[in-house]
């Protein structure tokens, strides 16, 4: 497999925010028909379809039904049942949606590093980005990052973690109850991830132990994404408009699916007070409690996947590259370092729910905007 040698728009990531953003970007393809055709190419990592939600646990469902979980463009198909999807049916609809708006993805592609490649001008503005892959560099007048959160998992710094000699795995190598059989577990997160695995493993593992820092917050049972999806709509046009707004974190941390709901109103899942240390054989309670455990589920979130940027040096702060919201954008995200480099789906840092599938659609839609509106001008 070739990779084109140069093109306008490179993007890297492979999963639901790159179809959405693919899709936006064929549209404006369309309309600029008389004009010069706009290349797209799609980089991911993956050897199929369905980004992160290829890694996901058997019985990981959405928050909403699918006609409130889509992509623009294409109604997610409801399963047979009507439950809520799964991780599989979800792979199965991004999978189609990639074939049926035709969109240049190229697999498996992974990037190493991004450079700078400055145009020969004498102004000293940015110039093309050199995307370097395992199969060759390709030349990007503009590079969206959508690489999600999946590949940094974020395992958190807890005092005798080094020592204990179970198994520690976290969300991100989970992969069912099944290969926990009859194990002693501790499932560390107070967030939906942790919240659903604790509740996935019992009645399969001899023990489960869901500890938390807070006490859990569950959303009422009548939440689901639908609703937080117009909460975070509601939250950006508030904050645009000078009001006072509140987000979702007003409403709870765990959103009480079906499995969450029977288990915790079974009496079973019960969040017990965040570990003071681990042991070699275990764990130990600030009050003294001591447990035997064979594993341990680190639950506790992820980062941006950005490693391939150190190449071009950008300002950070808190860790992440300094951004700034395009003009006339009401969602896009661009670099705030000049060069002609965007992110989108990150969750809150690109815009509230940018991380769902739902919600990416809006700021896709206003990133491909911005990006063909700097090509234009750059003409």
């Amino acid at each position: 497999m070739s990779l084109p040698e140069a093109v306008d728009v490179c993007v890297v990531g492979g999963g639901q925010s790159a179809l959405a953003l693919g899709y936006y970007l064929r549209r404006a393809e369309r309309r600029r028909a008389e004009r010069r055709p706009l290349s797209v190419v799609i980089l991911d990592r993956r050897d199929r379809p369905g980004g992160a939600w290829l890694d996901a646990w058997p019985s990981l469902r959405l928050f909403s039904p699918a006609g409130y979980s889509s992509l623009p463009g294409r109604l997610m198909p409801s399963p047979t049942g009507g439950a809520d999807p799964d991780a599989a049916h979800v792979v199965d609809y991004l999978s189609d949606y990639e074939v049926r708006y035709g969109l240049d993805v190229r697999r498996p592609v992974r990037v190493i590093d991004i450079t700078e490649d400055h145009d020969d001008n004498d102004n000293g503005a940015p110039g093309h980005l050199v995307v370097h892959t395992d199969r060759g560099p390709v030349r990007a007048r503009a590079v969206v990052n959508a690489t999600g959160t999946w590949d940094r998992p974020l395992w958190p710094s807890v005092a005798g973690a080094a020592e204990f000699e179970g198994r520690q795995l976290h969300t991100h190598d989970y992969r069912g109850p099944a290969e926990l059989s009859g194990a002693r577990v501790l499932v560390v997160g107070g967030g939906n991830s942790g919240a659903q695995i604790a509740a996935d493993l019992i009645g399969t593992a001899a023990a489960v132990h869901w500890v938390t820092r807070h006490p859990p917050r569950y959303l009422p049972d009548d939440v689901d994404g639908r609703v937080l999806f117009e909460v975070a709509t509601r939250a950006v046009a508030d904050r645009a408009a000078g009001r006072p707004a509140e987000g979702v974190g007003s409403l709870g941390d765990i959103v009480a699916v079906p499995s969450v709901r029977a288990a915790r109103d079974r009496g079973d899942l019960v969040a017990e007070p965040m570990v003071a240390t681990l042991t070699a054989q275990g764990a130990r309670w600030p009050d003294g409690r001591t447990a035997l455990l064979d594993a341990v589920i680190w639950a506790t979130g992820f980062r941006p996947a950005l490693s391939h940027l150190r190449g071009l040096d950008l300002r950070r702060s808190k860790g992440l590259p300094l951004t700034q919201a395009p003009p006339g954008s009401a969602s896009a995200v661009r670099s705030a370092d000049g060069r002609p480099l965007w992110f989108l789906g990150y969750g809150d840092w690109c815009g509230p729910a940018s991380a769902t599938l739902i919600g990416v659609g809006r700021p896709a839609r206003d990133t491909a905007a911005d990006v063909v509106r700097r090509l234009d001008a750059a003409r």
